[in-house]
């Protein structure tokens, strides 16, 4: 089985606009690019995963993809995140990937074993994994098997919208709930929540 790991990006100075209120342009920038060089590096380190396939608008965003050996997707315009996902998954059809592993770039407590662990799951198609936003609304990993099991449908309400599909499907459905897997960086609560468990951590009354 040939298992690809597809990471859509936002362009590094326009993504996390909702922590505007609280971070300048520059350190928007500095931050998504942080985020996104920590989760090629991550997904680079797992065996399980035959390749990594970055989808962006952003040259920039490409150009730190390919530093890490992935292959890139050049989105023109302004297209809508599940229309460069259908796109990104067909390349990885196109080479005959039999699973797809949607990983944000902005999941900044995930560590290595948090994805084998994920990925550990799997059992025989079809079936779909997933790991929600630590709010259950939106999506935050996830894994199809096979690779066109269900379309994507990423936006509000992503994570109860990817169950049905899977479940019209027949599908075998596993939800994974996580401290790691369910923080992502949308407004300024999230990254509230990152400094405290960062502290806990370093004080020692955490760990992840």
């Amino acid at each position: 089985m040939t298992l690809w790991a597809i990471v859509p990006v936002k362009p590094l100075k326009r993504g996390k606009s909702r922590l505007s209120s609280i971070l300048s342009v520059a350190e928007r920038t500095t931050l998504n690019q942080s985020m996104l060089v920590n989760t090629l590096k991550t997904l680079k380190s797992i065996h399980e995963i035959d390749t990594v396939l970055v989808v962006s608008r952003d040259p920039a965003a490409l150009a730190v993809a390919r530093d890490f050996d992935a292959k890139t997707v050049l989105e023109d315009g302004n297209p809508e995140l599940n229309t460069a996902l259908r796109r990104a998954a067909m390349v990885a059809k196109a080479y005959y990937a039999n699973q797809i592993l949607v990983m944000p770039a902005d999941l900044p407590l995930v560590k290595a074993n948090h994805i084998k662990d994920f990925l550990a799951l799997s059992g025989e198609a079809p079936e779909l994994i997933i790991a929600p936003d630590r709010r259950k609304d939106g999506t935050n990993a996830l894994f199809i098997n096979p690779a066109d099991l269900i379309d994507f449908y990423y936006g509000t309400g992503s994570f109860g919208k990817h169950l049905r599909a899977a479940e019209i499907k027949g599908a075998a459905i596993q939800i994974v709930e996580s401290e790691e897997l369910g923080l992502d960086l949308d407004i300024p609560e999230d990254l509230k929540i990152l400094t405290e468990i960062e502290e806990r951590v370093k004080t020692g009354t955490a760990a992840y």
